[in-house]
């Protein structure tokens, strides 16, 4: 009888699947890593056999389901970061299917498993008076505070993800006549982001201080090293502190790398862009994900309501005259 092992499968899916033929990211790379550390650890301990040990087999939907169940409660996980979880599980589970018909019944169990619905919260972004205050909070005295200027300038325009803003270099960005940034985006997709005059000269100003070859990166740290995720987040946290000084609506806000994207996009929308261009701007795989910045936008829903009438109806309660219309209208 042949035998499945998991640590074949699963070596093959790290380094041909998600290395060779889907050029993952390295975010994608390190979020499924951490996904099958912590499965496995769960199954080696409910199985009572070192992960080297285990069989496709065992990996089961049941198995599966304990182990979502178990990162709710135990690690306090959300249902966002559940569901995370589960779809790096079901796209290992469809390479499998696809490799060894023997166990696509196997697989198929495991990709039937829905996804934790979840409450969707309004998206965050800030609006034009807090935009300006937060590009403004950098000292301009001091080599950091041009850099971070640099930086919010470019990350509340263009509305790059922080992965492609630490990763740009200094040949990315495209002064001059259409000046533009390129950016490698999700899916290993490359795009070209304009960029606005203001913005331009702000970066033109620090690309001459910041003198660096074309392969260089936009972005350093105190030791001319690339930024981390954290540093930029560092950044932001200190300057909406600074900000919410002069624009007291910042204080009632989490302002992350992330709200500087959606407050980008929100610019946009408020300005009359379609959404087609608004999801090509920011790179995103489909038109419908742009969809929440719609949602989000109150400006849009208090336009459309100005254009409606009011009802002119006479005032009053339903009253059903019926036992049982009574009874539902109670419920």
């Amino acid at each position: 009888m042949k035998t499945h092992p998991l640590p074949t499968y699963l070596q093959r899916f790290f380094t041909e699947r998600l290395g060779t033929q889907l050029k993952a990211s390295p975010n994608t790379v390190l979020s499924y890593r951490d996904t099958f550390r912590l499965l496995l650890k769960y199954a080696a301990d409910q199985l009572r056999r070192p992960p080297t040990e285990l069989q496709v087999v065992d990996i089961d939907a049941d198995l599966i389901g304990l182990f979502l169940a178990d990162i709710e409660s135990a690690r306090g996980n959300s249902a966002r970061s559940r569901n995370t979880r589960l779809s790096a599980i079901r796209s290992f589970f469809k390479y499998v299917a696809v490799n060894e018909p023997q166990l696509l019944h196997h697989c198929q169990r495991v990709l039937a498993m829905p996804a934790k619905r979840h409450e969707k919260r309004a998206i965050d972004y800030l609006t034009r008076a807090e935009i300006e205050a937060l590009i403004q909070a950098p000292d301009l005295s001091t080599w950091h505070g041009r850099r971070d200027r640099a930086l919010l300038a470019l990350a509340l325009q263009t509305g790059l993800r922080v992965s492609e803003l630490i990763s740009l270099s200094c040949g990315d960005i495209v002064l001059g006549t259409s000046a533009h940034v390129r950016c490698m985006g999700k899916g290993r997709k490359e795009r070209a982001t304009p960029i606005r005059k203001d913005s331009a000269k702000v970066l033109r100003e620090w690309l001459a201080e910041r003198s660096g070859a074309v392969t260089d990166p936009v972005f350093v740290s105190n030791r001319n090293q690339r930024l981390s995720r954290d540093a930029v987040e560092q950044i932001v946290r200190t300057h909406v502190i600074v900000a919410a000084g002069k624009c007291p609506s910042l204080k009632k806000k989490r302002v992350t790398p992330h709200v500087l994207r959606h407050s980008a996009a929100m610019q946009l929308l408020q300005n009359g862009v379609d959404r087609t261009v608004i999801a090509l701007w920011l790179g995103h795989e489909s038109v419908e994900t742009t969809q929440m910045y719609i949602h989000a936008d109150i400006q849009l829903k208090e336009k459309a309501m100005a254009r409606t009438q009011p009802v002119k109806a006479p005032l009053g309660r339903y009253r059903p005259d019926d036992k049982l219309l009574a009874f539902l209208e109670a419920l």
